[in-house]
């Protein structure tokens, strides 16, 4: 599991490719990287033709390709992903312009995780400067990346106390933002316009705010009382969850305005960035 939706995506050529975090390296939809290579409406069709082409790489497909969870319009859902190496066998079968360029952006991703696992800080400090090149002001990239950090200390104890598969992290997950802000997480991304986008990445300033003090105080419950299992997670991700939304409740009364708004990041003018952010 990565940090970070946005570490969840890579760019090239303003092009988004899906990737995941899989026995130490990152691991790519290889659905996204035919889209972007060669411009098709249907990645599924153009596989199937690519691999009765090339008979030899339709014999290895189940070593290249691993079937993965991915972020989709629908969920996270498994999708065919491939290494780097195994995204180079597949690209020698892609008659496109953009292969040599894409093999040597796919060599440099790689070689950045192998930078990422000798030193972990070099991944927050690329997270970061993604952040900034998308045009997120400072003062909330500070806040995100806190709340990183607090939602990767709370995962850390769901994976110790019982908690073991992507369902069971969603399921304590909207407990917590259920109690925070009444919405669960797609309800939540409903209300902003939101897809396949992370939803953190378009909350505002309090928001993020009262997203990590939901997390935070589940964290220290869990640890205060022990939990163990997923019903004893589940009553702490609610009680969690509460603290943030008795807090979001007395912001509301004192200022007269809801806290959550269905603007987000991607619909804001430079301007409205400022305003909101």
């Amino acid at each position: 599991m990565t940090k970070s939706g946005l570490m969840n995506v890579a760019v090239f050529e303003g092009k988004h490719i899906r990737k995941t975090i899989h026995e130490g390296e990152w691991w790519f939809s290889v659905a996204d990287v035919i889209v972007v290579l060669t411009n098709t409406s249907n990645a599924n069709d153009y596989i199937k033709k690519m691999r009765k082409r090339d008979n030899e790489l339709s014999k290895g497909w189940g070593q290249i390709v691993t079937p993965l969870l991915l972020s989709t319009e629908g969920g996270k859902q498994k999708m065919n992903c491939a290494s780097t190496v195994g995204l180079f066998r597949i690209i020698q079968s892609i008659p496109s312009p953009s292969a040599e360029p894409f093999k040597l952006w796919l060599a440099k991703v790689g070689h950045e995780r192998i930078q990422e696992i000798e030193n972990p800080e070099l991944s927050m400090e690329r997270m970061q400067a993604l952040y900034e090149k998308k045009g997120y002001p400072k003062e909330w990239i500070d806040k995100r990346m806190r709340g990183i950090a607090v939602r990767q200390d709370l995962t850390d104890e769901w994976k110790n106390r019982g908690a073991r598969t992507s369902l069971e992290y969603a399921l304590l997950t909207n407990e917590i933002m259920q109690g925070a802000f009444d919405l669960k997480v797609d309800e939540y991304k409903q209300v902003k316009g939101l897809a396949r986008e992370n939803l953190r990445d378009h909350m505002t300033d309090i928001e993020l705010i009262l997203t990590m003090l939901g997390e935070a105080t589940t964290t220290k419950l869990h640890r205060d009382r022990n939990s163990q299992g997923l019903e004893p997670l589940k009553q702490d991700a609610q009680e969690g969850g509460a603290v943030a939304g008795s807090t979001r409740r007395d912001i509301e009364k004192r200022s007269g305005k809801p806290v959550v708004t269905g603007e987000n990041f991607k619909e804001l003018t430079v301007k409205g960035k400022k305003n909101l952010l």
